[in-house]
């Protein structure tokens, strides 16, 4: 078999309350349909030829509220069916939900809140990928690493994480995401009910937008159900202009440059539905017939029947059914109202709402209680007992019963939402054979296109709804022309049809992967836990450089566009940049290094700190540069005393920079790992010769530029931050507020000094500012706003640390990252995850001022209640000490 056949994927969605069977949906506003949707999609993958496994990453929730079944670590979703080929060369083989303990533990709360923890699952997700893609690899691919095709997020949360697993990765993302967050702040202020402050305090509404914009600037292909999300969701985003959109696919179809723009693919893929084993095989048979097909004599009512049929005076009714959880959004308090208020519709029709499943309506969630009153008051207002149906329980596994049973009494299923994403729900219901009545606005315009099996309405007219419905209800022709239309066409809405469309578009992205093995003699990446030390164990040890990072690998189409034209510009960045190392001399690196290493290391790779107990990332960005030293000196000096810790200086600061600074305080670049520099855009690591053409002891990873590559507008942004600054410097009479920092600069990073920083927008500006023009970055303000690093939008200081975690194979949990009080603008992304940190109080506490401007404040994404988060008293040795043995790191 081809093994280049094989896949892996990976689905993400966060909340937790997933599972394969008796799926709780409607148990709040986490558990809707999206849950059944990633369930069945992880299922539908897992079956698919072509594709090896598949895992659906999800939190693990172990609390006494939620069910066992949610703390189970794995739990398989489909049998390997032994009759495809392509899943009988190994045990892994299948669908998996995958379950990442992170945030509070023994409790479970809304995905609102989870905002905080959002790192800590990615590294728990990376563990488990870097995991199974050894065993995949033992399996399937000769002995090489497995990797993911492609990272899928589902949703904002889920959507924010798979950017930042694709980062860590260098795996092509994708995204599937509904109720977009700038859509629902603005119908949530439309109502009235709540300002933006409260809105943003109720649904951390703006962090919730800021990951949906970072998921454009990573993303490959978003994948939609309908056309309306792209035309009227995410035109709504600073990081997508649909018209913009269709200019650069112009021109990449025209082979014209795009100067850095990128813009992902939208395509629109309508969810799927396994439905086989519900349609007739004839489905053109009458209603009579197929009547009898489905009630056999010999089959019992299903309970769930009895349980709707007892609030009817008159069962034998048709039946107007209603499938959602009572939120305000679903807008069932006017289908009540126009139904109590139509009285031929009540004479012909019952309605059932099935609304999620209760014990008590006090322990719901405010918001869902509330609006479970207000049905219920309207029912007693039009005194429609024994014509209403709300029970308080059921089952998943009831669900095809209930359509069945609205089907049977020649019912009629309505989706009356204010807007709708997509509808599943209409497409379960037309393929159990019921004519729909749905909203006009989203999705279902879409569905009905393709079904034409029912009627359209605006759902703020209730006279309009109570028309549709007594329309269907009373003119049988129609109802069974709709209820014909929709069996006949329903094959369209497949599961196998989604897979199929689903899989040609990721195959048309260009691979990646993790990359860092030698281009030039093929050597491949050895495993993680093959032999190897730091310099500061091997101190003549001259470190090897691979050439990787003179191809262009960033993955992307678009990018083949301006190689050409960005690649001599990056070339002339390098040539300014002091720090560069020229081919001679990287091969004479190389040369050397062969020459000089010890048997046990593998020189085709970097020496990694694999015998490190513990490795201390100094990531203080303090007032002053004296500061900054001073908490160095201080850190370093703790370890120091210490056996096995590992140090890696991480900072806004140029490699030249940190050189002059160690320097000044008496500090040797050997004393360290790895150095993280210009805010995360390069990496480099200590030499013990000065082989290279400025005769500094370091040597640049350029594995890591060709990871972080996608995306990268290159010289096309770099004009564009040209531009900018001349603007700002113009509006204030020619003076010189922000002006390019050539010698600060590098191929990945456009460095700019700034005067007067409070004379400059702010960096949340600025990066909108990017996003509008579709150039992807992450813009950075540092050292008290003096100066500012616009990288790109894979790299940064908390993923140059992932890399190195996969690279050396390291362990992230063995990390110790030391922050001060606050710091450059990419603070929050230094806190979170599975590593320990250390706060330094009294350091960097000024920095506050560059976070003034957030559209979120810091205290909703920090995980400050973490255990593996302490302050110390102060930035001395004692306290330092101290804190680490709250950490568990040290014994004072």
């Amino acid at each position: 078999m081809n093994c280049n056949l094989l896949r892996s994927d990976i689905l993400m969605s966060l909340h937790g309350l997933i599972r394969g069977e008796n799926m709780e949906l409607g148990r709040d506003s986490d558990t809707g349909g999206q849950v059944k949707y990633v369930v069945e999609l992880a299922r539908a993958l897992g079956t698919t030829p072509g594709v090896y496994r598949v895992d659906l990453l999800t939190r693990q929730v172990s609390a006494p509220d939620v069910d066992w079944s949610y703390a189970e670590p794995t739990e398989m979703l489909n049998l390997i069916n032994s009759e495809n080929s392509m899943q009988e060369h190994g045990e892994s083989s299948g669908a998996y939900i995958i379950r990442i303990p992170f945030g509070p533990k023994d409790k479970y709360i809304q995905k609102e809140l989870l905002w905080p923890y959002i790192p800590e699952f990615v590294d728990g997700a990376l563990n488990h990928i870097i995991q199974m893609s050894r065993v995949l690899g033992e399996q399937i691919g000769s002995g090489n690493p497995v990797w993911p095709v492609a990272i899928h997020g589902h949703y904002a949360d889920a959507g924010d994480s798979a950017a930042l697993l694709s980062g860590a990765l260098n795996v092509p993302m994708v995204f599937t995401g509904h109720s977009l967050g700038r859509d629902k702040l603005e119908q949530l202020l439309k109502q009235g009910r709540q300002s933006r402050e409260e809105i943003n305090a109720t649904y951390k509404i703006m962090r919730r937008i800021e990951a949906e914009e970072l998921t454009l600037d990573a993303s490959e292909i978003i994948i939609t159900s309908t056309r309306q999300e792209i035309e009227e969701q995410w035109r709504l985003y600073d990081g997508f202009d649909p018209v913009l959109e269709r200019k650069l696919r112009a021109r990449i179809k025209r082979g014209v440059s795009c100067h850095g723009r990128f813009m992902p693919r939208m395509i629109v893929i309508p969810p799927g539905m396994e439905f086989h084993h519900i349609i007739p095989h004839d489905a053109d048979m009458d209603g009579e017939d197929e009547e009898k097909f489905e009630d056999s004599p010999a089959a019992p009512d299903p309970p769930i029947w009895s349980e709707i049929m007892r609030f009817f005076s008159n069962p034998r009714k048709p039946m107007i059914l209603a499938l959602a959880r009572p939120d305000p959004k679903k807008n069932i308090t006017t289908l009540v109202k126009a139904f109590g208020e139509c009285r031929p519709l009540r004479e012909l029709a019952n309605l059932t709402l099935i609304m999620g499943n209760r014990d008590d309506i006090d322990e719901m969630s405010s918001t869902n209680a509330s609006y479970l009153l207000s049905i219920i008051k309207l029912i007693d207002k039009y005194d429609l007992y024994g014509h209403v149906a709300y029970p308080k329980h059921h089952k998943q596994s009831d669900v095809p019963n209930i359509y069945r049973l609205a089907a049977k009494t020649k019912g009629v299923f309505i989706n009356p939402a204010f807007i709708e994403p997509f509808g599943l729900t209409l497409i379960e219901a037309a393929a159990h054979g019921l004519p729909i009545v749905a909203t006009k606005n989203g999705g279902p315009v879409d569905i009905h296109r393709v079904l034409d099996n029912g009627l359209l309405v605006d759902p703020h007219d209730q006279q309009s709804i109570a028309d549709a419905l007594l329309k269907l209800v009373s003119d049988k022709q129609l109802w069974a022309r709709c209820r014909q239309n929709g069996l006949k066409n329903i094959h369209l809405f497949s599961w196998p049809e989604h897979c199929k469309t689903y899989l040609a578009r990721i195959a048309s992205c260009r691979p990646r992967q993790p990359q860092w093995q030698r281009s030039e003699d093929g050597l491949r990446n050895e495993e993680s836990d093959s032999p190897g030390d730091s310099l500061r164990d091997i101190k003549d040890l001259s470190l090897k450089l691979s050439l990787d990072g003179d191809k262009n690998e960033s993955g992307n189409l678009d990018n083949s566009l301006d190689t050409e034209e960005n690649a001599s510009d990056r070339k002339n960045v390098l040539g300014n940049n002091a720090l560069t190392l020229s081919k001679d001399a990287i091969r004479g690196a190389q040369n050397e290094s062969i020459e000089k290493a010890d048997n046990n290391i593998c020189s085709s790779k970097f020496p990694s700190p694999r015998k490190r107990k513990y490795i201390f990332v100094i990531a203080v960005d303090g007032d002053t540069t004296s500061d900054s030293l001073e908490a160095i000196k201080i850190v370093v000096e703790v370890g120091m005393k210490e056996t096995s810790i590992g140090f890696i200086l991480s900072t806004s600061m140029t490699i030249s920079e940190v050189y002059s600074l160690l320097a000044s305080g008496g500090l040797s670049p050997l004393d360290f790992d790895a150095f993280i520099c210009n805010s995360g855009s390069e990496v480099y690591y200590p030499s013990s010769s000065n082989g290279d053409t400025t005769g500094l002891p370091f040597v640049l990873d350029l594995d890591y530029h060709s990871h972080i590559e996608y995306h990268w507008g290159g010289e096309g942004l770099r004009r564009t931050l040209v531009r900018w600054a001349a603007s700002i410097n113009d509006k204030h009479g020619q003076e010189q507020i922000v002006v390019e920092d050539e010698s600060g600069s590098t191929a990945h990073c456009c460095a700019f000094k700034v005067k007067e920083p409070s004379m400059i927008p702010s960096f949340r500006e600025l990066r909108k500012l990017m996003r509008i023009q579709g150039l992807r970055g992450h813009v950075i303000y540092c050292q008290n706003g003096s100066k500012i690093n616009v990288i790109p939008v894979l790299a940064s200081r908390s993923q140059a640390l992932r890399y190195l975690y996969i690279r050396w194979g390291a362990d992230l949990s063995k990390f110790v990252i030391f922050v001060g009080e606050c710091g450059d603008t990419d603070y929050e992304g230094l806190l979170g995850g599975i590593h320990k940190s250390v706060i330094l109080k009294g350091v960097g506490s000024n920095a506050r001022k560059l976070h003034a401007d957030r559209s979120y404040p810091l205290e909703d994404v920090t995980p400050f209640d973490s255990p593996n988060v302490v302050q110390s008293e102060g930035c001395n040795v004692n306290d330092i000490k101290q804190s680490l043995e709250k950490l568990g790191v040290l014994k004072v």
